[in-house]
């Protein structure tokens, strides 16, 4: 890669962080850059999965507070869950052949275009659902284990949009504000990442250089945006990130 590529995926990564542990669609926007440089799919995925990390981990770190309030087991039980459905979907990455992701990639970000696009709908069902409480559900159902696993694998697979995902699984099955919903989510996704890389570091092929361009520019990304989530005006930032979102897929179509 030229210096101005490498400027591109640090600002990707940079980028990428923020949406970590605000609205959860990190990868649609460093995804599309990957492909852009001319990375494989699936090698760009496995990348930008392991570049993204510390921007998890950092945002992580500045929720911290928020995860002080969710009572420890309830935690343990979210972040292992999750983490379990990632292998699942780690594997899928690899074991399928290379075509079928390339050929699911568009669409795959077209539909997390869907998901960020009804985000506000969400997020008013949630709330509304925390003003009127029908009791009081402090540990996670069958339903809800069964979503966040299968979140979980969607995010070990691919991830773009998991956050959004996860949000609402969380939100519905467990009687938590929003703010604390938020900081879960960004905790279980990097439980989720941490173990998809280190399957991704071990058994797939990588590029190094992306990875750690991503990642430079993540760890500072995530921490921001764990200050920006707290009052995020998400109007506009979702409508740039549909329409980004919608030109790379339609851009990989081609």
């Amino acid at each position: 890669m030229t210096g101005p590529e490498h400027l591109a995926v640090v600002a990707a990564g940079l980028g990428a962080g923020m949406l970590t542990s605000t609205v959860g669609v990190a990868s649609l926007i460093s995804f599309p850059v990957l492909i852009a440089l001319g990375i494989p799919p699936v090698v760009a995925n496995a990348s930008n999965t392991v570049g993204l990390l510390p921007g998890a981990l950092s945002g992580s770190f500045g929720y911290r507070r928020e995860l002080r309030e969710v009572p420890r087991p309830q935690t343990i039980a979210v972040v292992l869950t999750c983490a379990i459905g990632a292998i699942g979907g780690a594997a899928l990455l690899l074991a399928l052949p290379a075509e079928v992701f390339a050929a699911a990639a568009p669409w795959l970000i077209l539909f997390t275009c869907l998901i960020v696009g009804v985000q506000p709908w969400i997020s008013t069902w949630l709330r509304s659902r925390r003003e009127h409480p029908h009791g009081t559900q402090t540990t996670m159902s069958p339903a809800t284990t069964f979503f966040t696993a299968l979140t979980g694998v969607y995010g070990g697979y691919f991830g773009a949009g998991a956050g959004v995902m996860m949000m609402a699984v969380l939100g519905l099955g467990l009687d938590l504000e929003l703010r604390i919903v938020n900081a879960l989510k960004t905790l279980a996704l990097l439980a989720a990442n941490l173990v998809a890389s280190v399957i991704f570091v071990f058994v797939a092929d990588l590029d190094l250089t992306a990875a750690a361009l991503l990642a430079a520019g993540s760890v500072v990304g995530g921490y921001v945006g764990s200050h920006i989530g707290r009052r995020l005006p998400s109007g506009l930032l979702r409508a740039l990130i549909v329409l980004a979102g919608i030109i790379a897929a339609v851009l990989m179509l081609r």
